[in-house]
């Protein structure tokens, strides 16, 4: 097991190689929280991600022997964008295996720090099951994202820092995939703040801690935001170190990962992706555990696709009612789109988008129906324009 002497002699090694990222208080998210939120900005690190600070010790640790032969590792993105930049930082050849699914963004930027990408499989076991392979045939020395105490104490830097600058917390969360960001945090967080709440957290496609501290379960897995946490069993050990220093292990549901993105957006003025929002989802979803604490929460990661993060956005705006999406069914006649634009209008509402169909979906030749999207100011704002067009014309959501 990894001891707190490890993470100091890791953050010596690592000093100058990479950031040290802000510690920031949060007044956005401790309104919308109830609790007084303190950010780890480590989405400001060079990759885009705390994956960094272990890929970082380990490889400072290789001898001349170890760096002729080479590295290889299996990410899903942003270990690989660590180990590839500081591979080519110390001149080492890299291989990085990645699920084929991997968001582009990240297999693009893996690639462009000089590593040699290659997609393989349609899980992270089976690419690892493939990475292996390849360390056998080329006789590389392999880079687990996590299940390595050389990486758990790299990533335990992050809480060095963190308790360093935060000054007193009450509580401590942290996304688990791996565990290796959460076990390394948890040996320094035992050691400078005994007794402060050390909560982990799992999307629930992927909660296999679910019945922590008993055994873990097997997940359905399956797609999910957070695919720098989508991993099925929790390394072995990073799990030891759990079951001794975590107190709750929580679960959260895609919907209020999303939501964590916006707020963290909106709010925060970050861009996190899916596991990089996982604390705050948590914090959201289980508001009675944290309301009044003083909490530290990590933005662990902000390498989000823009396409995703795009659409997670307007999902987010749909489902606090910001958005409108209405169907109506309209007479086929001059000026009805005049009038509805009117209305929209008076009511203080912005069409973003209007379809008009005519020839497929209405019952009579004479109607058409008219799909549009109207940005509002609140849930209350969106009832009272869809209250308006119900006035006149046959109105549903879509």
């Amino acid at each position: 097991m990894i001891t707190f002497d490890d993470i100091r002699a890791a953050a010596r090694r690592i000093e100058g190689r990479v950031l040290r990222t802000p510690t920031l208080p949060s007044q956005a998210l401790s309104r919308a929280t109830g609790a007084e939120i303190v950010l780890k900005l480590d989405n400001l690190q060079a990759v885009g991600s705390f994956k960094e600070r272990g890929a970082a010790n380990k490889l400072a640790l290789l001898d001349e022997s170890e760096r002729r032969r080479g590295v290889i590792t299996v990410s899903a993105g942003n270990h690989a964008q660590g180990v590839a930049r500081h591979a080519s930082l110390l001149g080492i050849d890299a291989v990085i295996v990645m699920p084929r699914f991997t968001p582009v963004a990240k297999v693009t930027r893996t690639a462009a720090w000089g590593a040699r990408v290659i997609l393989h499989g349609d899980n992270f076991a089976e690419a690892t099951a493939h990475a292996n392979e390849l360390c056998e045939r080329e006789g590389r020395v392999f880079v687990h994202p996590y299940d390595d105490p050389e990486v758990m104490a790299g990533q335990g830097t992050f809480a060095l820092e963190l308790l360093e600058d935060a000054g007193e917390l009450e509580s401590f969360v942290c996304p688990i995939g791996g565990g290796g960001l959460l076990s390394g945090c948890a040996v320094t967080a035992c050691a400078l703040r005994p007794g402060m709440d050390i909560i982990g957290v799992q999307v629930e496609n992927y909660s296999s801690l679910s019945g922590f501290p008993g055994d873990e379960v097997l997940p359905p897995g399956g797609p999910t935001i957070a695919e720098g946490i989508a991993v099925l069993k929790v390394g072995r050990q990073p799990l030891e170190v759990l079951r001794e220093h975590v107190s709750t292990v929580l679960t959260v549901r895609e919907s209020a990962i999303e939501t964590a993105i916006t707020l963290m957006a909106e709010g925060a003025k970050q861009v996190s992706e899916g596991a990089g929002a996982t604390a705050l989802a948590a914090v959201l979803t289980y508001p009675e555990l944290f309301r009044g604490k003083r909490v530290a929460l990590p933005i662990t990661g902000g390498n989000i696709d823009s396409r995703i993060l795009a659409n997670t956005l307007l999902r987010s705006l749909l489902r606090d009612g910001r958005l409108l999406c209405l169907k109506m069914e309209i007479p086929d006649r001059p000026g009805v789109l005049a009038d509805i634009s009117r209305r929209i209008g008076d009511a203080g509402g912005n069409i973003i988008e209007v379809s008009h169909q005519r020839l497929f979906t209405t019952p009579s030749v004479q109607a058409a129906e008219l799909e549009v999207m109207i940005e509002a100011r609140d849930p209350e704002h969106s009832r009272a324009l869809e209250a308006e067009l119900s006035k006149t014309y046959i109105v549903r959501r879509a």
